[in-house]
């Protein structure tokens, strides 16, 4: 429920309102900017109608938010979400397009060391790598874990990077906020939700990837998780989805993302290399993901992705790398933007 308060209302106006609704165990979250008091209200309000709030002097407008996904709702906050880092990046900025790039897996400091040059050479600012890998197959290649951890942090403060990893449990918190500046929740654990709820305790930014089968609402309530818990810093992850076409990995979403920004204030990245899982599609899938309003990428880079101990096959190698971000920058300056 959203409510505006008249020009004239008085403190004191506010102040008898809020009683009255604290009384019913309800959350209030002030929106408002300089030229309009509004705030919404949090929780169940079947107790009452919206018109019976227009008793209370001072009362301008109520309005009843149809929406399950309350706080991470554009009606409930109007103006986008920014979530900024000390070295100048700022995801959500109107005025910026972030890189988030890196292999899917961290192999060695050597390996991680020779694309992280790469990264840094694009003038992309935060480095992405998997330390703990959640497979299909129990076979495969699980990562280096704790070790893989270590490496990325050393690697990026080496390139004065950020780093972007995966966390697999809610156990291993506190080792994510030792080394990693944004965490990331994987495809397979959007609608963990004892996940979700651990992480709106975190202190660090959270990338929620889009499950493989979910709709727009379920993953905005799988954000809500999140910001319920009080870690508003929550970034969407349009990463493909699962239909009948088997041409491609899964089938990249990009209506979602013009569905999302108008249904959100949350900032939505798209990742072109888990939805094609294949190398040659990823430039003009990337350039798509600009045009459309997202507010960055996810890219997977190897330098020899022939010898990838996980997704080669969608990984660019250096050089293709670099004429994709070339290209990103021709139309992000078209666009007012900066490539980072």
């Amino acid at each position: 429920m959203i409510i505006k308060m008249k020009k004239t209302a008085t403190k004191k106006q506010f102040e008898k309102l809020s009683a009255f609704l604290l009384a019913k165990n309800l959350e209030i979250r002030d929106v408002s900017s300089e030229t309009v008091h509004i705030f919404g209200i949090i929780g169940d309000t079947s107790s009452f109608e919206p018109r019976d709030l227009y008793a209370f002097e001072g009362v301008d407008e109520v309005t009843r938010v149809s929406t399950p996904f309350k706080k991470a709702s554009r009606i409930f906050k109007k103006t986008d979400t920014v979530i900024k880092f000390n070295n100048g990046v700022k995801i959500g900025d109107p005025h910026q397009f972030i890189l988030m790039s890196g292999p899917c897996s961290v192999e060695s400091y050597n390996q991680l060391k020779t694309i992280a040059q790469v990264v840094k050479e694009s003038g992309a600012h935060i480095l992405r790598g998997g330390a703990y890998k959640p497979r299909t197959s129990p076979y495969a290649f699980q990562g280096l874990e704790e070790e893989g951890l270590q490496i990325l942090r050393k690697v990026a403060d080496e390139f004065d990077l950020l780093v972007v990893s995966e966390i697999p449990s809610s156990s291993m918190l506190p080792l994510f906020e030792k080394y990693v500046d944004i965490i990331q929740i994987g495809a397979r654990n959007m609608q963990n939700f004892e996940l979700l709820k651990s992480l709106g305790k975190a202190k660090k930014p959270i990338l929620l990837k889009r499950g493989l089968s979910a709709t727009i609402e379920e993953w905005l309530m799988s954000a809500e998780y999140i910001m319920d818990g009080g870690n508003h810093q929550v970034i969407l992850c349009e990463r493909g989805i699962r239909t009948f076409e088997k041409y491609t990995r899964n089938t990249l979403d990009l209506s979602a993302v013009v569905a999302v920004k108008e249904l959100s204030h949350l900032p939505v990245i798209v990742d072109p290399s888990h939805a094609a899982g294949r190398w040659e599609m990823i430039e003009k899938l990337a350039l798509a993901g600009l045009t459309v309003g997202s507010d960055g990428l996810l890219i997977e880079v190897h330098h020899e992705p022939e010898r990838a101990l996980s997704d080669g096959a969608q990984s660019l190698k250096p050089k293709k790398y670099l004429q994709m971000t070339e290209s990103l920058k021709k139309i992000a300056d078209v666009l007012g933007k900066e490539i980072i």
